[in-house]
């Protein structure tokens, strides 16, 4: 199983980038797929994840401005991001479990759950 990010850079504030995380080796469409972020010196936190079906779960942090997507037909999950703000620059991961969102829980957003993870990709705000 791999996971693959792409798009990280640098973004002024109030700007847009949109991730991209490409999966191979597995079923990617009845998985649980998440974007989370790490910030210097703190916690990997869940921001946003996405079911088969294409229900989503957002962090209260950035809920309105980040929307996760994702393309069964490409096997592929986005993290379209705007209005970036100040706390928002952190590296940036793709995870994806071996379940579905729905049985993981009603805020699949902890690390726990997660089986895969991609190497990260970084963002930062000027």
């Amino acid at each position: 199983v791999q996971l693959v990010e792409s798009g990280g850079g640098s973004v002024q504030a109030g700007g847009s980038l949109r991730l991209s995380c490409a999966a191979s080796g597995y079923t990617y469409s009845t998985y649980c797929m998440a974007w989370f972020r790490q910030a210097p010196g703190k916690e990997r936190e869940g921001i946003a994840s996405i079911d088969y079906d294409g229900s989503t779960v957002y962090d209260d942090s950035v809920k309105g401005r980040f929307t996760i997507t994702r393309d069964k037909a490409k096997n592929t999950q986005y993290l379209e991001m705007n209005s970036m703000a100040p706390e928002d620059p952190a590296v940036y991961y793709c995870a994806a479990a071996r379940l579905a969102c729905y049985v993981l829980g009603s805020v699949p957003l902890k690390k726990y759950l997660y089986n895969y993870w991609g190497q990260g990709t970084q963002v930062t705000v000027s």
